[in-house]
């Protein structure tokens, strides 16, 4: 693995750790070149899936595409990157559980809103708004209308 940092190729694995979920590995490394220490996260992969886009092309699934929506939403909100690393694990246990070798963007976009609905309401009004393509202020309230009366109960969600 080269180190991000000095970019020397050869690195040393100095602790290794299964996930909760058993699909992932957690490694630290350290650079023998600078003496630095990082992390690399190794995932067992299945299967290309592929996305189907709105215009109906394809493109193979990419988790960095999420990561970015999910953390463009939570930006400055009080969400811990444990909790926003969690969901996005849930997101795409739930992608590749729900799909068998292709999904289409809109379902992905479905199942982000609903663990983000459930993680933060700001973050998934945030998301939504750039989703569902608000087009104006009516749009956007009738989001918040569907929210705030599902809240009716006063329990209010996120935060840590």
């Amino acid at each position: 693995m080269k180190c991000p940092f000095c970019m020397t190729p050869d690195t040393k694995v100095v602790d290794s750790r299964v996930s909760e979920d058993g699909n992932t590995i957690r490694r630290r490394r350290k650079c023998d070149a600078c003496g630095k220490r990082f992390t690399t996260y190794e995932k067992i992969e299945t299967f290309p899936l592929m996305v189907i886009k709105k215009d109906r092309s394809r493109e193979p699934y990419d988790r960095a595409k999420i990561e970015a929506g999910v953390m463009q939403a939570c930006h400055k909100r009080p969400i811990s990157m444990e909790r926003i690393h969690s969901m996005i694990d849930a997101v795409e246990a739930e992608i590749f559980t729900a799909s068998d070798k292709e999904i289409e963007s809109a379902a992905i976009g479905d199942i982000v809103m609903k663990h983000l609905k459930d993680l933060e309401e700001v973050a998934y009004v945030r998301f939504a708004s750039v989703y569902r393509e608000f087009t104006d202020v009516d749009n956007f309230a009738e989001e918040l209308k569907k929210l705030l009366k599902k809240n009716k109960s006063g329990i209010r969600k996120g935060g840590d």
